[in-house]
């Protein structure tokens, strides 16, 4: 491995330091050499940063160590980077044959020759080609080969843009056809939804390793442009092929993570993935990590780009080993990568392989880089490919001859001339060959459904008794609890004996019949385990023994599903994501991600926006993750409020002004298979139970966003009747009126819509006004896709009535936007619809509980002051 003065003097893309030039000429010839090197700190600014931190500092410790052992301090050698070299600085160590022994690299030069024959096909498309880190392929090669023969049989990867066709080609075996036929501009999409660029698709491969004659897997997760965005979702699908194999200590399953050297020390999610990397319930058991280390970020510098001398510097944060190589000596490399799987197969920990490299061409290859680095592409630009090196070298050493080189590549360019060939008889585009999660078997051969209809969400009584009673108590033997808690479980045991649930038991219910019908089920989040409103308490814990802790929900069946509930890192973005990953896995899995607040889902908004949201529509990949997202104005201040209903109501994809057909066949299944996600505000605990579990029980997959409430979990009305659980129920995609105003409709003046929480406050209010025959509230349970047979049936059974949208957040803010225009086409805008809200603002909410009472007053009389509109009319 390179010390990065070596590929400073090598590759000279700037100016390295003539110091350790003139001091390196002076060393005797040796060879390649392994030796740990100690963590100094310096400015980057201080030394070229080509040129590595205190190299001769570093070379004079080594010498001092080789003497004699003792005069370096021991807290000079710990495992914090290392370097492999090949320099003239070093003698062969005395510590192993291992050492000195030559590593050969394949004869194969498909993963140069590759980017050649797009550069001449396609010279003016964008590929982000791998130009200047060629070595790239090899080297993961050399990684899953060895990861195989240490018995690793499925490998799931994560990379950025540059060399992605490359890695789909040479690595994952994609057909070449199949490649080149993403540059003809004239193909029809098959696919539903929208597709997405060539170098951000993925792909999944079964085949033969031929270095091991073993089975290997081979995925390569799809991911958007936001760099190191897949990380986490990487991490997730690892973890969750793991679980479902059963392989507990990663020796089945691996990730590999690429990564470029400016993204790796700028973006956050690095650090939040790396963290929680030995986290019990998010562990993969080590990831190797490759930099392909261009020097560059698009235009920018290193010395701009970062303070840390290394880009590779945030891996120290979980103590994983760092080795630093040049990328132009692929023997070099080659070693570097089989230490590294080694590594990992050893010791089941992260560790980086830096692949100190350059980028021949600009960010793409319409980009001018000589604007921005002039002296280091002239530089560049000299410089030769590295195939071209190394072939040099083994012509010299007699390994091969010209011909024989020039034979090689003379194949590889018959193969890909023939591929090309074949790509122009190709007149349709498949996404869903680009696949990178398979379900095999939930979908017909073709891709669709089984069926279009969704059995009855509810359960029998016994079953809905015994979970309660399970829940209810302690299932374990000497085992205290907290007094507080004995009283929470004494409560929920009586409104099992009263045939009823609040919020908490109505989850209970809905998971623990999930575990039974063999679905295993994950909740992750801040503080899930007790729930952040102390209402869940799904983890107990022993109050006399340390680290002892009950599960009752895997105490419920004997054969039943495993349930996960795990704390997770003070994270949003890398948790989030990882969960999404973990969905991705398999469809008879319901995997929930659970915000503290509502509002703390704005810090993950990168998983949201372009992974979950359009996840389906680019890369025809179904997800089912849900979203709990507690949300509600209850004068506790701007934060912790609002969850933002409005921005996912605005990604939906329906279109407000077309009324679909509403004679059509399971039109509400119809309506969620077309949609891209579900977007839920219960106002009942039987209504969430049912959809949590119609969320596995339909036929397809959808991300479902249900904004849960925070004072209704204890809400004295907030509570169902067993009844509304029983067989023969679903979910509610509409709550009628059925009060007085119902039993005679002709006499409701108004009809009040809304969702969520606001239709408690509505209801004591009317009641306090005694208005119960003259406005009927109807709850709108799910917001998207929008019911629109629902709510025409509402609306034609009051005729005289006028319509108001109810909510209790700002106007600018929450569901109106939405809501109205599709009211408005349902109609076929025969009626205005009225607002009954707070005005516009900024911020979600007052911090005044005054104020925030005064709005509320304010928006309860304008619901029910039955002149209130005349003035607009």
């Amino acid at each position: 491995m390179f010390h990065l003065r070596t590929c400073a003097a090598k590759l000279r893309p700037l100016t390295a330091s003539q110091t350790v030039k003139t001091f390196s000429q002076n060393r005797p010839a040796a060879a390649r050499t392994f030796g740990q090197i100690r963590c100094y700190t310096a400015p980057v600014a201080a030394e070229p940063f080509l040129s590595g931190t205190s190299s001769n500092y570093v070379e004079e410790m080594y010498y001092a160590w080789l003497e004699n052992p003792k005069s370096v301090h021991k807290g000079s050698t710990g495992w914090t980077s290392l370097t492999w070299t090949r320099s003239s600085t070093c003698p062969p160590p005395r510590s192993s044959g291992d050492r000195s022994r030559p590593f050969r690299c394949g004869r194969s030069s498909g993963a140069w020759r590759f980017e050649e024959f797009l550069q001449r096909k396609w010279s003016s498309e964008k590929r982000f080609g791998l130009e200047g880190c060629e070595v790239l392929i090899p080297a993961l090669k050399t990684i899953i080969d060895k990861s195989s023969e240490n018995g690793v049989d499925y490998v799931i990867m994560g990379m950025p843009h540059r060399g992605r066709l490359n890695v789909l080609a040479n690595v994952i075996r994609k057909e070449l056809e199949q490649i080149f036929c993403q540059f003809d501009s004239k193909l029809e999409a098959a696919d539903e939804g929208s597709g997405d660029v060539k170098y951000h698709l993925g792909m999944y491969h079964r085949r033969i390793n031929r270095v091991t004659d073993r089975n290997i897997t081979l995925s390569l997760v799809a991911n958007p442009s936001h760099l190191e965005a897949a990380d986490p979702v990487v991490m997730g699908k690892t973890k969750a092929e793991q679980f479902y194999c059963g392989d507990t200590e990663g020796k089945k399953v691996m990730s590999i993570l690429l990564h470029g050297d400016a993204a790796f020390a700028g973006q956050g999610i690095v650090y939040e993935t790396f963290h929680l990397s030995d986290l019990p319930s998010y562990t993969t058991h080590g990831t190797v990590h490759v930099v392909v280390n261009n020097q560059i970020g698009f235009t920018t510098d290193p010395r701009m780009a970062r303070s840390s001398p290394y880009p590779t510097d945030v891996a120290r944060v979980v103590n994983a080993p760092i080795f630093h190589v040049n990328a132009d000596d692929p023997e070099a490399v080659m070693y570097v990568c089989k230490v590294a799987a080694e590594w990992r197969s050893t010791f089941h920990k992260d560790v980086v392989v830096d692949l100190v490299c350059y980028r021949r061409n600009g960010h793409n290859e319409m980009d001018e880089p000589m604007f921005t680095q002039p002296l280091m592409y002239k530089q560049i630009r000299k410089q030769k490919p590295v195939l071209q090196k190394y072939a040099e070298v083994l012509v010299s050493q007699g390994v091969v001859n010209q011909p024989e080189y020039e034979e090689e590549i003379s194949k590889y360019d018959k193969i890909c001339e023939e591929a090309f060939t074949r790509s122009k008889d190709e007149k349709i585009l498949h996404i869903k060959h680009w696949l990178d999660s398979p379900w095999p078997g939930f979908f017909t051969l073709d891709g669709q459904p089984r069926s279009m209809t969704c059995p009855s969400t509810g359960l029998t009584e016994d079953i809905l008794t015994h979970i309660g009673n399970v829940a209810s108590s302690v299932p374990v033997e000497n085992f205290t609890i907290h007094g507080g808690l004995s009283r929470i479980l004494k409560t929920r045991g009586e409104l099992v004996k009263n045939r009823t649930v609040d919020w908490a038991l109505a989850e209970y219910m809905a998971f623990g019949s999930l575990l039974k019908e063999g679905i295993h089920i994950r909740l992750s989040g801040q503080d899930v385990e007790r729930g952040t409103f102390s209402h869940r308490h799904h983890v107990l814990h022993d109050q006399n023994v340390d680290k002892r802790t009950c599960i009752p929900m895997n105490h419920l069946w004997p054969g039943q599903a495993p349930y996960t509930v795990c704390n997770s890192s003070l994270s949003e973005y890398g948790v989030l994501g990882f969960e999404l990953g973990f969905a991705m896995a398999s469809p008879n899995a319901l995997v929930l991600w659970e915000a503290q607040f509502g509002d703390f889902h704005n810090t993950a908004q990168c998983i949201i926006d372009q992974f979950i949201c359009p996840g389906q529509a680019k890369w025809v990949r179904q997800n089912g993750i849900v979203l709990l997202l507690p949300h509600g104005m209850e004068g506790m201040g701007p934060e912790h409020s609002s969850a933002r209903p409005e921005r996912f109501l605005q990604m939906c994809n329906d279109d407000p002004d077309v009324l679909p057909d509403l004679k059509e066949a399971n039109f509400d299944i119809n309506q969620l298979y077309d949609c891209n996600w579900v977007v839920v505000n219960c106002s009942t605990p039987g209504n969430f139970f049912h959809v949590l579990r119609r969320q596995i029980l339909l036929p397809f997959r959808k991300p479902l966003i249900i904004f849960t409430p925070k004072s209704l979990l204890r809400h004295p009305e907030a509570r169902s009747s067993f009844d509304e659980m029983l067989p023969g129920t679903h979910f509610q995609r509409v709550i009628p009126e059925d009060g007085p105003a119902a039993q005679n409709p002709e006499n409701v003046k108004r009809l009040l819509f809304c969702t969520g929480k606001v239709y408690y406050d509505l209801t004591r209010e009317r009641k306090a006004r005694d208005m119960a025959e003259q406005v009927a509230v109807t709850r709108i349970e799910q917001l998207s896709p929008f019911p629109f047979d629902l709510l025409l049936q509402e609306v034609q059974k009051y005729p005289s009535a006028e319509l108001a949208w109810c909510q209790e957040e700002h106007k600018n803010q929450g569901y109106y936007d939405y809501v109205k225009p599709r009211l408005r086409t349902t109609i076929n805008r025969a009626k205005p619809v009225w607002y009954a809200g707070r005005d516009p603002a900024a911020a979600p909410a007052t911090g005044n509980k005054k104020t925030h009472l005064t709005e509320l007053q304010r928006l309860l009389d304008t619901a029910f002051d039955l002149d209130a509109f005349k003035k607009f009319s």
